[in-house]
């Protein structure tokens, strides 16, 4: 296992990549977001074998935005199986917009993936729970298991100021509900959603994420199962296809690494034999995804050959 990645070759590399702080801007739709801080820059790398190295303001909590469909989507398949949450929801990549709806009107009208807004929104509805908290609730404990931190929450005002503003995701979920790939209320789904999405984290605890995806779905720590090993698979299957927006082949073939962006400017990149990075850089290029981030892992992947490809 490559191990020569060290605080102070990250301190290095993170350095180098701070002049592209002001190449995006940060995410406007969202007060809380806008307000956001394009100097506060953050990696970390927890290993397969359980040590950890970090750079930057490491405290700096984020919001983990679309992250979090990569864990609501594993929740979703322990829930209720891969034939229940496949039916509803498609595994090809796609070169439309995140939040696009184009494809939901072509046959079948399901979201081509998991990863997209639509996709995401019909996993979240999929996820046991008779009321929006409960949902949330278990996605928090799922989180807390992954992390081996009780301390993460999420963000009322960021919730709050998504769920106010997320027009175009109820018309997602309308038009899913009218053609049945998701049930019950759509105003109840879409809460439960945005507080999935404002879920707070900082780069160690979500390189402790990545670091599980990379092992199988095993903590690395206690050695206890958290997801079944090919529910992981999956998880990290979709992160090469789909993870990093529109732009996911670009980035698989500048980086090669599994790896999910959210729109706060964190990147999760998860890497078998090796373990789990992640980035946060606020400033986000035209796809959504972090300028810096995108940058550290490809200097990263080159440098250290971490290309899966």
């Amino acid at each position: 296992m490559i191990k020569d990645i060290t605080e102070n070759v990250l301190e290095e590399w993170l350095d180098n990549v701070r002049p592209y702080a002001y190449d995006g801007q940060v995410a406007n739709y969202i007060p809380a977001l806008s307000r956001s801080n394009p100097e506060d820059l953050a990696v970390a790398i927890h290993y397969i074998d359980g040590d950890a190295v970090e750079a930057g303001e490491t405290e700096v909590r984020f919001t983990l935005q679309s992250i979090s469909k990569v864990i609501s989507l594993a929740l979703a398949l322990m829930d209720n199986g891969e034939s229940y949450v496949f039916d509803r929801v498609g595994m090809e990549p796609t070169g439309d917009p995140f939040h696009s709806i184009y494809r939901l009107e072509q046959i079948p009208s399901k979201p081509l993936n998991p990863m997209i807004n639509a996709g995401a929104l019909a996993v979240t509805n999929m996820i046991h729970g008779d009321t929006p908290d409960e949902k949330v609730g278990r996605l928090l404990s799922f989180i807390h298991d992954l992390t081996d931190d009780h301390s993460i929450g999420y963000n009322e005002e960021v919730a709050t100021s998504e769920f106010e503003s997320a027009f175009l995701n109820r018309s997602l979920l309308f038009y899913m509900k009218q053609h049945q790939i998701v049930t019950g209320s759509v105003e109840e789904t879409l809460d439960a959603y945005t507080k999935q999405c404002a879920i707070e984290v900082n780069v160690c605890q979500l390189a402790r994420i990545g670091a599980l995806l990379a092992n199988g779905g095993k903590d690395i720590h206690s050695g206890r199962r958290i997801i079944p090993k090919h529910l992981a698979r999956i998880c990290k299957t979709f992160m090469v296809t789909c993870g990093m927006y529109d732009a996911s082949g670009s980035f698989a073939i500048k980086v090669g690494i599994p790896a999910k962006s959210g729109v706060s400017g964190s990147v999760l990149a998860s890497l078998n034999e090796f373990g789990g990075i992640a980035v946060y850089g606020p400033s986000l290029d035209e796809k959504g995804n972090s300028v810096v981030g995108l940058r550290l892992l490809e200097i990263l992947s080159n440098r250290y050959d971490l290309s899966i490809f």
